[in-house]
């Protein structure tokens, strides 16, 4: 009975696996999880256009019914995506239990999103004194924009500089919170007497010390005594600088992401090679010679013998057996080969779960050259999604050199 339910686990979490790769936004490796991406795309932006388009008096009169539609049809797609979600929510979220990842996933800022995208549209049926809000919150299905930004370079670059910077953000905003209300506080305590209807209470005066510090400075509230006046000119030059602040942090952030981002598009360019594996089958010329012996194409190199389940860094004097599968590529990718192989086998927990080779931080002397998956050799890109139970082999260069000196080919 055991051997049953732990089969059946089994196959459960591979259809985990499988569902929540169709509904990872940016997995294509697969065709039904392209299909499945371009829907998701098209009937978000669908959903907005009908939004849109039924505040035209003109537009709801002539096109009514099927912008009712759209939009019911669009929504249904959300509730089905919010639920495909809480299914695979343990694949999201490796090494919680279910429940746990049920919960991370339900009060993430992804997750409420999702829930919003869709619940509003059903909720008058329940409370119908409260459409009006309902309807207000349905706005928030815009924010599933985000999720488009595993395609945009940009997007991605921007999330991941406030993401990355959010501590400082914080203290910034934090001082300026504090010199808000500092300075309303003084000023409410300046120009009470004299403008009693303008400045009414600290609240009036916090208005007025924002649109200051953030030099938007409406005119509607304004300081007319001598104290007030020069009270608002220092406030003034606090809030220009107070604004440079995190502009300055989000700079250095942008500057430090810009050269990150041009460290792994060098490494992506890296893995971006062409591989060709070669079988030594019976009676093949090459079986009982040396590297050293055999004739490769110019600017091919012989990278990788495997034999059977071992992995083979060829020398000059590796001899091929039959049986052998070679690895071959560009000489100019393998210049400065590896001092060794590394095998890493990407467990459950493993970070490189889910992510692209391109999108790995990883040392620009370090690059994948095979992955193992389940005995299948595949040859490394930049837009190979690496899964788990994948084996990778790496090296790890050294000098051209002394590779040259001690592995002449």
């Amino acid at each position: 009975m055991s051997d049953k339910n732990e089969q059946k686990n089994s196959n459960w979490e591979q259809i985990q696996k499988k569902l929540f790769a169709m509904v990872s936004t940016g997995v294509v490796d697969s065709r039904i999880n392209q299909v499945y991406d371009i829907v998701s795309t098209l009937a978000l932006i669908a959903n907005l256009v009908a939004a849109f388009a039924v505040t035209f008096d003109d537009v709801k009169a002539a096109h009514g019914p099927l912008l009712y539609w759209t939009d019911q049809i669009t929504i249904a797609f959300f509730a089905v995506d919010y639920v495909l979600r809480i299914l695979t929510a343990s694949q999201q979220y490796p090494g919680c239990s279910n429940a746990e990842a049920v919960r991370k996933y339900v009060t993430s800022g992804y997750g409420i999103i999702d829930l919003l995208s869709f619940l509003p549209n059903y909720l008058p049926a329940f409370f119908p004194s409260g459409a009006a809000v309902f309807r207000m919150f349905r706005v928030v299905r815009i924010f599933r924009l985000f999720r488009v930004n595993a395609y945009s370079d940009s997007l991605t670059l921007i999330g991941n500089v406030v993401s990355g910077k959010k501590t400082q953000l914080m203290a910034s905003m934090f001082i300026i919170t504090l010199l808000i209300l500092a300075s309303s506080l003084c000023m409410y305590s300046v120009e009470h007497e004299a403008q009693p209807d303008v400045f009414k209470n600290a609240f009036s005066a916090i208005w007025w010390s924002t649109s200051t510090l953030l030099t938007v400075g409406y005119g509607d509230i304004y300081p007319i005594t001598v104290m007030g006046q020069i009270l608002g000119i220092l406030i003034t030059f606090l809030g220009v600088g107070l604004v440079a602040i995190p502009t300055g942090i989000l700079s250095a952030g942008f500057v430090e992401e810009y050269q990150k981002a041009k460290r792994l598009a060098d490494i992506a360019q890296e893995q971006d090679v062409h591989f060709i594996k070669i079988s030594i089958d019976e009676g093949d010329a090459w079986i009982g010679r040396t590297i050293n012996e055999i004739a490769v194409p110019s600017g091919s190199i012989i990278a990788l013998i495997i034999r059977g389940s071992d992995t083979i860094v060829p020398r000059g004097d590796s001899e091929i057996a039959l049986g052998d599968k070679l690895i071959m590529c560009a000489e100019s990718a393998t210049e400065g080969m590896l001092e060794d192989v590394k095998e890493i086998v990407l467990h459950k927990k493993h970070p490189w779960n889910g992510q692209r080779i391109a999108d790995l931080d990883i040392s620009r002397q370090t690059f994948i050259i095979l992955v193992d998956r389940g005995g299948r050799m595949i040859m490394p890109s930049g837009d190979l999604v690496l899964m788990e139970d994948d084996k990778l082999l790496l090296y790890t260069k050294e000098s051209v050199r002394k590779y040259r000196h001690e592995a002449p080919f």
